[in-house]
């Protein structure tokens, strides 16, 4: 180890420090992501030289360019492809320009990776009290007139269909009967009524 260590050049040795730092800074960040700690920080500029990083991606922070996070994994594809490449690419020209290539390459598959798991994230999340009300569905278990008991419905929110209790004010429903929220109760319950009662 010493002695491959000894017959690496000056350049080389800086790229394998700061390649080796790189990687395990992105060990460290992945396994705080997962735990659910924030680990990222914006640099104090964006694309267009505003002092608001959250102006280039509209708040996403998987999508700022400008982040520790996004240098990172930039030294780590050009540093690893420098290193693994540099036997089999002889222009140091062409072999820093593929690098960078790589790096450039990892930094947008990981922000898209980030915008996507945060898509992921919101969808999962729904606040029935402001967004069920007016979505359609279908009953799934049959609900009895009159609010004298629940069924259940499938309804679909921002793209999702979610499982919840229904009543209605009419008369009952069947199973497979196109319904529309028009109240929601609580977070599991809705008031729904058919669609075809809208039909004059």
């Amino acid at each position: 180890m010493i002695t491959w260590w000894a017959t690496l050049s000056v350049m080389m040795k800086i790229l394998w420090g700061i390649t080796l730092a790189a990687s395990l800074i992105f060990v460290i960040q992945t396994v705080m992501t997962f735990i659910g700690a924030d680990v990222d920080s914006s640099f104090d500029v964006d694309a267009s030289g505003v002092d608001d990083p959250s102006a280039f991606d509209g708040g996403h922070s998987g999508m700022n360019l400008y982040t520790f996070r996004n240098l990172v994994n930039f030294i780590l594809g050009f540093g690893w492809t420098a290193i693994l490449l540099k036997d089999s690419i002889r222009s140091t020209f062409l072999l820093i320009l593929v690098a960078v290539a790589v790096g450039v390459a990892l930094v947008v598959l990981v922000m898209f990776l980030f915008k996507w798991l945060s898509s992921m994230q919101q969808t999962g999340t729904i606040d029935v009290f402001k967004q069920a009300t007016g979505c359609q569905g279908k009953v799934y278990l049959a609900i009895p007139g009159e609010r004298k008991g629940a069924g259940k419905v499938q309804i679909t929110i921002n793209n999702s269909v979610r499982e919840y209790d229904a009543v209605t004010d009419g008369d009952a429903l069947a199973t497979g009967t196109d319904v529309k929220v028009t109240e929601v109760l609580n977070e599991t319950t809705m008031v729904v009524e058919p669609l075809n009662s809208l039909i004059i």
